[in-house]
């Protein structure tokens, strides 16, 4: 599919993303910025990166159901300003009609284009018959699997014959050996050249879904989501995982995103966004933190573990291995670098002490690197009841971040302090206090 590629049926130019603040005229962080690509004819492109890039948002400007805060999409030479004709989506959650067979699943996009219903029928029956799903035609949503779910999403959205299909993480809901057919299923139709579309543009987290599939990987990089990297993948359908030039490829990508970024900025360091009581935490609980660092700590790693292995071993995607790893790292138990992860001697440490030694070790971590927990804890020792409510410390970080990731941070703080010993806290006052003030 790769001869066609020469031809441009979409650029995305200098498009930027804000978040919406607290009031209409009131615009918040970027969630993207100066995003700037092209996709061509022949081509599946993937979009990869972590939680909260800001890799759904840019599939949904390039969609047109959100218009940018800056820049411009082009399609086939005008600018986008709404949903496009030509381009299809298909989703992470199935989102089928469950009142429906699959047969008017399938038919319902051609009923909204008003295609004639004889022609509407052949084409639905065509497209349930190429995504595999012959003799299901008069099944209902309810009688079919996760993975047949996703072959009628697959289908209705074929069934349009779209310029550009869209795909928002939609193996993510699947089980492993669904998800592995459905792609391997996928990428045989398009390279026999039976698909009724132009090129793919994908959303995934998975680094090794990217490199079986994509022809070209867009790496996006957090806080605000910008175009870190763009790599091309010459390697021939069917692609073999153990295929060494295949493993180099995902061990590269590893090493990219794991790289520590040059900014001078405080918080900037490829860790989390923001600097001081603005930085914003991760939902990572501390079972994963230590479950991580032993995991290292053990044969056959002792100490220092390939990230790639790792997350094959743990059966862990990059959304739920980096975000442990790089708590790790801002705790100064661990260093990631070039695709590895490393214990620090107090890592090492940490995986030989007992629960008391683990807790006390945590602690004092805590209070060293992650200023909103050793904010709360000078509150705390600063007022004579030595309580002070959730509300004080959450307004605060609303002036850093959207209001979602304020209760996130804070909550994580939360889980981390009381670990830590640093701080009580209740649930139903939803207030922190000292158990034991000196």
């Amino acid at each position: 599919m790769l001869d066609k590629a020469s031809t441009q049926l979409l650029a995305v130019r200098n498009v930027t993303q804000r978040y919406k603040g607290s009031s209409a005229t009131d615009d918040g962080p970027p969630v993207l910025e100066g995003v700037s690509t092209v996709l061509n004819e022949g081509e599946i492109v993937g979009l990869l990166g972590r939680s909260g890039c800001g890799k759904s948002t840019l599939l949904r400007i390039v969609s047109g159901l959100i218009t940018p805060s800056s820049g411009e999409v082009v399609y086939q030479g005008s600018i986008l300003k709404g949903p496009a004709d030509g381009v299809a989506m298909v989703f992470q959650s199935f989102a089928l009609f469950p009142w429906l067979s699959v047969l008017a699943n399938v038919e319902i996009g051609l009923k909204a284009l008003r295609v004639p219903a004889e022609e509407a029928r052949h084409r639905a029956l065509a497209a349930i018959d190429l995504i595999g799903l012959d003799g299901f035609e008069s099944a209902y949503p309810k009688e079919l699997s996760g993975g047949m779910r996703q072959r009628v999403g697959f289908a209705r959205a074929l069934v349009t014959h779209p310029n550009i299909l869209l795909m928002d993480e939609p193996f993510s809901a699947l089980d492993v050996l669904t998800a592995e057919t459905l792609r391997s299923d996928l990428v045989e139709l398009w390279t026999e050249g039976r698909m009724p579309i132009k090129t793919i543009l994908m959303v995934t987290h998975n680094i090794e879904e990217a490199v079986l599939m994509c022809d070209r990987i867009l790496v996006l990089s957090s806080h605000p989501g910008r175009i870190a990297s763009e790599i091309r993948v010459t390697l021939r359908h069917p692609r073999d995982r153990l295929d060494p030039e295949f493993r180099q490829l995902v061990d590269n990508i590893y090493a990219l995103m794991t790289r520590r970024s040059t900014s001078k900025q405080p918080g900037r360091d490829g860790l989390f966004p923001g600097s001081g009581i603005g930085m914003v935490l991760p939902n990572v609980s501390t079972n994963s933190l230590a479950g991580l660092i032993e995991e290292v700590a053990a044969a056959p790693y002792n100490g220092k573990a390939d990230l790639p292995h790792l997350a094959d071993s743990l059966q862990l995607e990059i959304d739920d291995l980096f975000p442990i790893a790089e708590t790790l790292q801002l705790m100064r138990f661990a260093e990631l670098e070039e695709g590895d992860i490393k214990l620090s001697p107090t890592g090492r440490r940490f995986a030989d002490t007992e629960v008391d030694g683990r807790k006390r070790m945590f602690g004092e971590h805590l209070l060293a690197h992650v200023p909103l927990v050793a904010r709360v804890k000078r509150v705390l020792d600063e007022r004579p009841s030595h309580r002070a409510p959730a509300s004080r410390f959450r307004e605060e970080l609303e002036d850093y971040m959207s209001e979602d990731y304020a209760e996130r941070t804070l909550r994580t703080a939360i889980s981390w302090g009381r670990y830590g010993e640093i701080f009580a806290y209740d649930e139903t006052a939803q207030s922190f206090s000292l158990e034991n003030p000196a």
